[in-house]
């Protein structure tokens, strides 16, 4: 479920193959962050390519520092995220990829760099900008890509023919129409969730994988959020969301606002997607993020990300069975994956990140115990 905010790391490649990234690793859209304490992880991209990802302390103030400050009165220092400087696409272009959709993208970084690419988080999140500078642009080939119905993708906010096995072949027709043989994939939150439905789809395309925030579309996932789980941690972010919804219709409040934001009045489907997108961005941060929250007042935004993301919850993620990605990794067990959770991560509870490693040992499993911050 969710953009995608998240604490860079840094990738360290052998020498032979100088590939640097600073990657996001946290939560589901909300592609939230953790804190990150000096630790090593092993990546190698299915057999083809040796790489070394150190996650490195980059300068934050641990739980219990952090509590030592609020404890004080002291101002907590401002966060360092550490990113690569910001870039420009060296290209740009829309692909269609359906009868009804569009879809943008963009490339970025050194047109002769190591592939990869950046499945943002929601459903409905689309890329930003900010989205190029996890990577280093020096080593990488970073390809971005909005979703159907986000970001600049066309047509806004459509529902029609939008699936995740629509994002699926809409990714492989993006592959052959960059003419990339495979690549390494990355996706965080929703984006995890798509990360792992494709590698399963295309095993064969795909050379290794990072995933943060896992977030696996299940139905005790979905009720955590939008059936009152995180409300006993977030009461006051809660009531708003639920109080747009009169009582007689609380019993299943995704379905409730799967109604307002499919309405035929504009206004209801407005204000139903304000107050989904202000739940969602509530919660994303251990402390408030004014700048993240107001993205809910951008009707623009609010509407494609509430009404595509509430749309998948609705159809269950369009999978076959709740646990489909869970019983399907067989197919990708081969595939060298690192995957990263933060412990207090809310939108993307760390049950989720658990199960998947119970399910798949051989993944590198880096468990963050410690605090969210800002994300982005």
């Amino acid at each position: 479920m969710r953009l995608g905010f998240a604490t860079p790391i840094s990738v360290h490649p052998p020498s032979s193959l100088p590939l640097t990234s600073s990657l996001p690793l946290s939560l589901p859209f909300n592609d939230h962050s953790s804190f990150l304490s000096s630790s090593s992880l092993s990546f190698t991209p299915s057999g083809r390519s040796s790489l070394a990802l150190r996650v490195e302390n980059i300068g934050f103030k641990i739980e219990r520092q952090l509590i030592d400050l609020m404890e004080s009165g002291q101002e907590i220092p401002e966060v360092n995220r550490n990113l690569y400087p910001s870039i420009e696409p060296y290209s740009t272009g829309f692909l269609k990829v359906s009868e009804i959709h569009t879809i943008y993208w963009e490339q970025s970084g050194n047109p002769n760099g190591y592939p990869v690419v950046f499945l943002h988080g929601g459903p409905g999140g689309g890329t930003t900008p900010s989205n190029r500078r996890f990577f280093d642009p020096d080593h990488y080939r970073i390809i971005l890509f909005d979703q159907r119905g986000a970001g600049r993708s066309t047509p806004h906010a459509c529902l029609e023919q939008n699936t995740t096995w629509d994002l699926i072949n809409d990714i492989e027709k993006l592959r052959e129409h960059l003419e990339v043989p495979e690549w390494q994939v990355f996706g965080g939150s929703w984006g995890s969730t798509l990360a792992l439905a494709y590698s399963q789809s295309h095993p064969e395309k795909v050379t290794g994988m990072v995933l943060r925030g896992i977030f696996l579309l299940r139905k005790k996932e979905i009720a955590w959020f939008y059936e009152g789980g995180a409300a006993a941690i977030f009461p006051d972010a809660w009531e708003p969301f639920r109080d747009l919804i009169p009582e007689n219709e609380r019993g299943c409040l995704v379905d409730a606002y799967h109604k307002r934001l499919n309405s035929d009045n504009a206004e209801t489907q407005y204000a139903a997607a304000r107050a989904w997108t202000k739940w969602e961005m509530m919660t994303a941060h251990l402390f408030p993020n004014e700048d993240n929250i107001k993205r809910g007042d951008d009707d623009n935004f609010s509407l494609a990300f509430a009404r595509i993301e509430n749309h998948y919850f609705v159809n269950k993620g369009f999978f076959p069975s709740d646990s489909y990605l869970l019983d399907n990794v067989d197919k990708i067990r081969h595939i060298n994956t690192t995957i990263v959770q933060g412990r207090y991560d809310v939108c993307c509870p760390m049950m989720s990140a658990w199960d998947l490693h119970k399910a798949w040992p051989e993944a590198d499993f880096k468990m963050q115990d410690i605090l969210q911050t800002n994300q982005e």
